[in-house]
């Protein structure tokens, strides 16, 4: 890894742990994650990429702003959908947990009281004010640190760099927040949330490098915390094992993640040595 480049990965991951320190303080203090320190912590790694790219090239070219091909952003959309739909689909089957409509009529309050109504309000209009948050994530990782990364290392390392940078600056959240309020225990969740994230990096990188656009990172980021956060999740039935299997700390998802990194990986050969043709014009220009 040549020096400069090095040096700014360096510098960017240490000013976005600096900056969230802020927001960790405040929401571990009350020990929940409210939504406007959630919201600051979450624009931390967006902030550090804009002031380091301002600092360095004095632009915000190569972030990838532009817009790509849909077919990207659909994928991104559908792919957390189709994986929360196998993984809590064989937790209900099973037994393992149980499929309760009232939860989600609970947790949709203001919304008129039908399932189909609040499905349809939540995967249409839900999915934006997720992607305010996760826009601020989107714009440190996948916009800045992932193609920093790929140009001097393999997509292997590129994925597994930016996805260990990801969990552990989840890990404060995780062990003093309610981040992972009602799963399984503290050692376990941080295991699980790392493993899924690590391999979740798999997906959030190609569609970044192949896309030449940050946008398939930010709706697959929103996507993942509408469908499991919001649907799936208050769908579900605790049954008592059901939190080893189900939430971001559950096994489920890190196994549907780590089988979509697989296949991901298996088509790393599309991104030229871990930059591909439409990945480079966007990380020369987006």
């Amino acid at each position: 890894m040549p020096i400069a480049e090095r040096r700014r990965v360096v510098i960017f991951l240490v000013l976005t742990y600096a900056l969230s320190s802020i927001f960790y303080a405040l929401i571990i203090s009350s020990g929940k994650l409210k939504a406007l320190p959630t919201l600051g912590l979450m624009w931390c790694p967006g902030v550090a990429a804009m002031i380091l790219r301002l600092a360095t090239q004095r632009n915000l070219r190569g972030t990838g702003w532009g817009w790509g091909k849909w077919r990207w952003q659909l994928l991104a959309y559908l792919l957390p959908a189709g994986m929360g739909l196998l993984v809590y689909g064989l937790v209900w089957s099973t037994g393992i947990g149980g499929l309760d409509p009232q939860g989600l009529l609970q947790s949709a309050k203001g919304l008129p009281p039908s399932i189909p109504v609040i499905l349809a309000v939540f995967a249409t209009a839900g999915l934006l004010p997720g992607m305010v948050f996760a826009l601020g994530e989107e714009i440190g990782w996948r916009g800045f640190l992932v193609p920093e990364l790929a140009k001097m290392t393999s997509f292997t390392n590129t994925a597994l760099i930016s996805g260990a940078a990801w969990a552990v600056y989840h890990y404060p959240l995780i062990l003093f927040a309610d981040y992972n309020s009602g799963a399984a225990p503290k050692w376990y969740a941080l295991l699980v949330f790392t493993w899924m994230a690590v391999a979740g990096s798999f997906v959030f990188a190609w569609l970044r490098l192949r896309s030449g656009s940050l946008w398939p990172a930010v709706i697959l980021h929103a996507s993942h915390n509408l469908f499991i956060q919001s649907i799936f999740d208050p769908l579900t039935k605790d049954r008592g094992i059901t939190k080893y299997f189900t939430t971001e700390f559950g096994v489920g998802l890190a196994l549907a993640y780590t089988v979509a990194a697989w296949y991901f990986w298996r088509r790393r050969g599309e991104l030229a040595g871990g930059i591909g043709p439409s990945a480079a014009s966007g990380i020369m220009s987006g």
